[in-house]
């Protein structure tokens, strides 16, 4: 059975927009999955579905066995302590030192009394301290993360993502505030720890020649249906049109 299973989602909006039309998909533990499309096609409701945030219509999504769309939010609360999430604006308190934004990261592990007063014993500290180092921010453990750059500030929130010792990493838009040579330093340092600790990465992301580079399979969303699904070498230039100008396409059909 694959890690992740969605079949046949659905979702509509209040105003009746259409965000998702019968999404299927799977994706096994290990996996770069890069999801592309337009702005609107339903990249980041899918990401929201996939952790609970975004309640389906119909159909169903399920991660390791659970089956996230039948879920009380108690459950969800639970299960979200096992999904990363990295978002384009890092969703960072920069306030606070780099080293305690990524021990945020295990606050699902900790016992909630000891999470309510900041206080996190020598194993926590270990696995956050350890994961700052892998994106190559130990040195920065102490600064304040107002005082990042964007480059480190999104490496911050890989480590506090791996630091919940996830099933799966969701990533919407990671790169898109970089500038190109921090995009690929960024995209080069999650996708090298998702493959070592072989965990299932979903990404979202507007540029093609990224995720080629990158992901080990893509996935192309169009006005809510997936269009593509396959290897990075397969993505040609017709199925590319199909993606971006689905709407010109349709239109002229």
């Amino acid at each position: 059975m694959s890690l992740l299973q969605i079949q046949d989602v659905r979702v509509v909006y209040p105003n009746g927009t259409e965000a998702l039309h019968s999404v299927s998909m799977t994706a096994e533990a290990g996996e770069i999955v890069a999801v592309i499309g337009r702005s609107g096609a339903g990249k980041s409701t899918l990401l929201r579905c996939i952790n609970g945030l975004q309640r389906v219509h119909s159909g169903t999504i399920t991660l390791d066995g659970e089956t996230i769309t039948r879920l009380g939010e108690t459950e969800l609360a639970r299960l979200r302590q096992r999904i990363g999430f990295i978002w384009q604006e890092y969703n960072l308190v920069d306030r606070l030192p780099a080293m305690t934004n990524v021990l945020s990261g295990r606050l699902g592990h900790n016992h909630p009394w000891r999470s309510a007063f900041g206080l996190f014993g020598s194993e926590h500290r270990q696995i956050a301290l350890h994961n700052l180092e892998r994106v190559n921010l130990l040195h920065r453990a102490r600064h304040r993360a107002d005082r990042l750059s964007g480059g480190e500030k999104q490496r911050v929130a890989i480590a506090r993502a791996m630091s919940q010792e996830p099933k799966i990493i969701l990533a919407d838009e990671p790169v898109a505030s970089l500038d190109p040579e921090l995009a690929i330093q960024v995209m080069s340092t999650l996708a090298r720890i998702a493959r070592e600790d072989g965990v299932l990465t979903l990404i979202n992301l507007h540029q093609v020649e990224l995720a080629k580079r990158f992901a080990d399979r893509m996935v192309g969303i169009a006005q809510g249906r997936v269009v593509f699904d396959g290897k990075p070498e397969a993505l040609t230039q017709p199925i590319l049109d199909r993606i971006y100008r689905f709407d010109q396409i349709q239109a002229l059909a």
